[in-house]
């Protein structure tokens, strides 16, 4: 079957090709009894625009970049959701780019992006980012940027997150009031701001209940399940806590691995809450308590913002940081 076009419906409707193409667009200038015909007969004969013809007219790729540093977070694919509602709305396209948390990796991608690939940038980076010099050659070769989860707090655009801070002093709080005195932390990378703030909320939150901060209660995680294991088990042998607070969902998923070979039981021998977007967390055995973020939502902020940026040469991304509140879902982890 012949595909249809715009110089098809010209050429039937006795019209110009423009005239066409601004009734489709319910263009002001063609009148109502114009635009009706046009329309009939594109449904009629099931015309459908490409994307791409108009996207090269008007010099776009209608094309969005996500970078984040990994997929199997459910924090992630719940974002990308968001995202995607977004651009699906937009009639864009979204390229997903896996940086696997190296930065080596994500400075590739970036270069790669130069050169009208791409119309805007949403990213999460790295945990091992502390130089953002390859973002801001992207910034200044036009492209737009907009930060979410982890961000660059120095970097002049829009950054969207949750409250990681408050939740974290409230996960640490909560263990205490379930009678914790001991509470450990499982720590993300102090490179980026959520790693940071988490951490400051798990300090800050013993500190306003009297207990001491013990170095040796605080892990650093590598974001290597086998290592992860390994430190995870070294603590609860030596340090025996009565309490851990997870930065992300796979320390926590640890701890379920470590006490299951060790023989402790959770929430008796040691309590668990953690932040985590997990649908089965509710399923597992026993049920996860979780600060639940959340993550469609900050996707969807995210690509909102950007492509006010993308529709409006006015609009300009100003240092902002729009932060959406994360929520403490109590389970049998941590019951007292």
């Amino acid at each position: 079957m012949e595909s249809v076009n715009i110089k098809k419906l010209a050429q039937i409707l006795n019209l110009s090709i423009s005239a066409v193409s601004k009734a489709l667009r319910d263009s002001h200038d063609i009148s109502k009894e114009t635009k009706e015909k046009v329309i009939a007969l594109a449904r009629e004969l099931n015309y459908q625009p490409n994307p791409y013809a108009s996207s090269l007219r008007k010099h776009k790729s209608k094309t969005i970049a996500v970078i984040i540093p990994e997929i199997a977070n459910n924090y992630f694919a719940l974002a990308i959701n968001g995202i995607e509602s977004i651009a699906q709305e937009k009639n864009y396209h979204v390229l997903i780019y896996l940086t696997h948390d190296d930065v080596k990796k994500e400075i590739a991608l970036t270069k790669y992006l130069h050169g009208g690939r791409v119309d805007g940038v949403l990213i999460s980076v790295s945990s091992t980012t502390t130089d953002y010099t390859h973002l801001h050659q992207l910034e200044e070769n036009g492209l737009p940027i907009v930060f979410f989860d982890r961000v660059c707090e120095s970097f002049n655009t829009v950054k969207v997150t949750t409250d990681d801070y408050e939740s974290s002093y409230l996960a640490t709080k909560h263990l205490i009031d379930q009678g914790c005195k001991k509470p450990a932390h499982l720590a993300m990378s102090e490179n980026i701001s959520i790693g940071k703030k988490r951490m400051k909320g798990y300090i800050q939150a013993l500190t306003d209940n009297g207990l001491p901060v013990d170095e040796s209660l605080i892990i650093k995680c590598v974001n290597d399940d086998k290592q992860d294991f390994e430190m995870i088990k070294e603590l609860l042998l030596k340090q025996k806590p009565d309490g851990i607070f997870a930065a992300v969902e796979q320390y926590a998923l640890g701890v379920y691995g470590v006490c299951r070979q060790l023989n402790l039981a959770i929430p008796k021998d040691v309590k668990v809450i953690c932040f985590s977007n997990l649908k089965t967390a509710s399923f597992l055995n026993p049920s996860l308590t979780t600060i639940t973020q959340p993550a469609f939502e900050i996707g969807k902020e995210a690509a909102a913002i950007l492509f006010k940026a993308l529709d409006k040469k006015s609009f300009q991304l100003k240092d902002e940081n729009i932060v959406l509140k994360s929520m403490l879902v109590q389970r049998e982890s941590t019951e007292a």
